[in-house]
C-alpha cells in the first residue's frame, strides 16, 4: 500500500487522468490533502482552463491553486517537449523540481504525460522524470489488442530503470473485444509478480466510469494509522 504515487500510460488516451483522479479521490476520503501534479499539459484550446489539471484539483478536494498544478500548457496536441519548441513557450527542469519538492512529505499523484518515452524537453523524457522524483510507479493500459506489447516494453523499460511498479491498471477505453478476454491473464503469466488490477469497464456516463475507477483503484490507497 502506497501514499504517493506517479501514473504514466503505455500510450495516449488510456485513462491516466482517470486513475489518477480515482487515486486522489480515495487519498482524500482517508481525510488527507492530497497533492496533484501534473506539470505538464498539452492538446487544450485554453491555456487558462487545462482540462485534465483541473479535474486533478478536483479530485484531490479543491485545495491547490492550479498553478501549483500545472506548470507548463501548451495548446498543439504534440507531446510536450514538442510543443513547447513550436509554441517557442520555455519549459524548466530545475522549476519542476523545486515545485515537487515544495509538497514536503504530503501524500499525492504525479501524472506524466502519454508514456515513458514521451519528450518532456530537449533532455528529459517521461521517464528521466519518474527517475528523479523515485514514486511506486501506476501504469494505465488498454485491456484490448495491442496491449500486451506496449504493456511487456513499458514495464521491461521500468525494470532496466528499476523503477517500482505499484500496480498495472488495465482499461477498456471502448466497449471489450476478444482479446481482451485472454490479455490480463497472458500479462500475469509474463509478469508473475506485477499487480494487475481491472479491467475498468468501458462505461459512456462519467459518474458510472468514475464510480469503476474507484472500485478498481481502492486497494492501492492505504495511509499509515495516526
Amino acid at each position: 500500500m502506497a501514499r504517493r504515487f506517479f501514473v504514466t500510460g503505455t500510450d495516449t488516451g488510456v485513462g491516466k487522468t482517470q486513475v489518477s483522479c480515482a487515486l486522489l479521490r480515495a487519498l482524500a476520503r482517508q481525510g488527507a490533502s492530497p497533492f496533484a501534479f501534473k506539470p505538464f499539459e498539452s492538446g487544450m484550446s485554453s491555456l487558462d482552463a487545462p482540462g485534465d489539471s483541473l479535474a486533478l484539483q478536483a479530485a484531490a478536494g479543491g485545495w491547490q491553486s492550479l498553478d501549483t498544478i500545472s506548470l507548463f500548457r501548451f495548446r498543439a496536441p504534440l507531446a510536450p517537449g514538442i510543443a513547447a519548441k513550436v509554441e517557442r513557450r520555455p519549459t524548466s527542469w530545475a522549476r519542476l523540481l523545486k515545485r515537487f519538492s515544495a509538497f514536503g512529505r504530503r501524500p499525492g499523484v504525479v501524472e506524466g504525460a502519454g508514456g515513458l518515452h514521451v519528450p518532456l524537453d530537449a533532455r528529459h523524457d517521461v521517464i528521466d522524470l519518474m527517475e528523479a522524483l523515485r514514486l511506486p510507479v501506476v501504469v494505465v493500459a488498454r485491456a484490448g489488442l495491442g496491449t500486451v506489447n506496449h504493456t511487456t516494453l513499458t514495464l521491461d523499460a521500468l525494470a532496466a530503470h528499476r523503477l517500482g511498479v505499484a500496480a498495472v491498471v488495465l482499461v477498456h477505453t471502448q466497449p471489450a473485444d476478444e482479446a481482451s478476454r485472454y490479455n490480463p491473464a497472458e500479462l500475469q503469466r509474463r509478469f508473475p509478480r506485477v499487480r494487475f488490477l481491472g479491467p475498468v469497464p468501458f462505461e459512456r456516463d462519467g459518474a458510472k466510469r468514475a464510480r469503476a475507477f474507484d472500485r478498481v483503484t481502492a486497494g492501492l490507497v492505504r495511509l499509515p494509522q495516526s
